[in-house]
């Protein structure tokens, strides 16, 4: 790949996007990182991702940081032109994450996810139209219409009735996201998906969307309400205490690894499509329920784990998620996920612990 080829990552020192410019930098990619830490703004200094950021500069030769908010119009379009013609591939990630914090400053959620995807959009048409454009959506543009699916109690998690056409693959891309409580990061996500398909369609750009599910991995700068795997992986190590909300603690989730995510972004790249929409995480290869995961992290960690039950779910939260990726597959099928929800928390802890011992 020839290294005038360009990578434009947003959000680039986040889980997703961190793993990104790894990935597009071994591919012979020049990166260009677009990330202001808002995610210490959002959750503070603890979930800040500025250490990741320091790694990409430190590791990385062909990495160039913007500390830029995608929403400065200016500036946004002052990196694209600046590249224009040589960005190869744009993967956004960049995103106000939180249902509870979106709740708190509605203006900040909005202008972020959904402004902010517009402006990239728009200067993506307008400096590198033949781009491959990749959006990191989210399985919450359902909103909560998976809660009434016919959902059965087990021992240790909430299940789908066998007999449900679900039950073997997980939640497609044929599930409605109208007439449904999204939160109102549900619903600027839901406006930044439609644009991304929007300027797939209309302007025949190459875009995907990726609605994910639990994005993980031990680049997770986890914080008690966004990124739960490695915030429950991060309490399970320092004994900090973790507040399980709602659900008996059995709902489930699958679980993706960022480098099989990002895996899959490689894949279309190869090959893109025009206005694509893929439901993506870990599927029946990989999930866990609330109680399974903290039995996994016992055993991992060998200690018992601090922490306590709160009846009261998050609003709009889903009790059963799995996602059917068979359309990605599909499409792609020489993608593999190379990561179960056993290797991916042994991963996290040991992450984790390094973090801690070097801190």
């Amino acid at each position: 790949m020839s290294k005038n080829k360009i990578a434009l990552i947003t959000g680039s020192a986040g889980l997703i996007g961190a793993e990104s410019c790894r990935f597009f930098a071994d591919k012979g990619f020049q990166i260009i990182g677009i990330d202001n830490d808002m995610r210490s703004y959002f959750f503070g200094e603890e979930a800040s991702t500025q250490w990741s950021r320091n790694l990409l500069e430190k590791n990385l030769e062909a990495y160039k940081h913007y500390s830029v908010d995608i929403r400065d119009e200016q500036a946004i379009e002052n990196i694209f032109k600046e590249y224009s013609s040589d960005i190869s591939i744009i993967i956004h990630t960049a995103a106000q994450p939180s249902h509870d914090w979106a709740a708190k400053e509605p203006l900040t959620d909005f202008s972020i996810n959904a402004n902010g995807t517009l402006i990239l959009l728009e200067n993506a048409r307008k400096y590198c139209p033949e781009a491959t454009f990749v959006f990191t959506s989210t399985n919450k543009v359902y909103g909560d219409t998976p809660n009434y699916l016919p959902l059965v109690e087990l021992e240790k998690r909430w299940e789908i009735d066998t007999t449900h056409a679900y039950y073997e693959h997980g939640i497609d891309e044929s599930m409605s996201i109208d007439a449904t409580l999204h939160s109102l990061f549900g619903a600027s996500k839901v406006a930044a998906d439609v644009l991304v398909q929007e300027y797939g369609k209309y302007f025949g750009m190459k875009t995907a969307v990726f609605r994910g599910g639990c994005l993980t991995g031990p680049g997770h700068s986890g914080a008690a309400l966004h990124g739960f795997l490695a915030y429950l992986a991060k309490c399970a190590v320092t004994g900090d205490h973790y507040k399980v909300l709602g659900y008996k603690g059995k709902q489930v989730r699958d679980n993706i690894h960022s480098y099989d995510l990002v895996n899959a972004f490689w894949h279309v790249h190869q090959k893109p499509r025009t206005g694509e929409v893929y439901n993506m995480g870990g599927g029946r290869y990989s999930n866990c329920s609330m109680q399974e995961a903290i039995e996994i992290l016992e055993k991992i960690t060998s200690k018992k784990m601090n922490y306590s039950y709160v009846e009261q779910n998050r609003v709009g939260d889903h009790i059963w998620w799995i996602s059917d990726t068979n359309k990605f597959k599909s499409h792609y099928p020489n993608w593999i996920q190379t990561y179960d929800i056993q290797k991916i928390l042994e991963e996290i802890v040991e992450s984790t612990k390094q973090k801690h011992i070097n801190a």
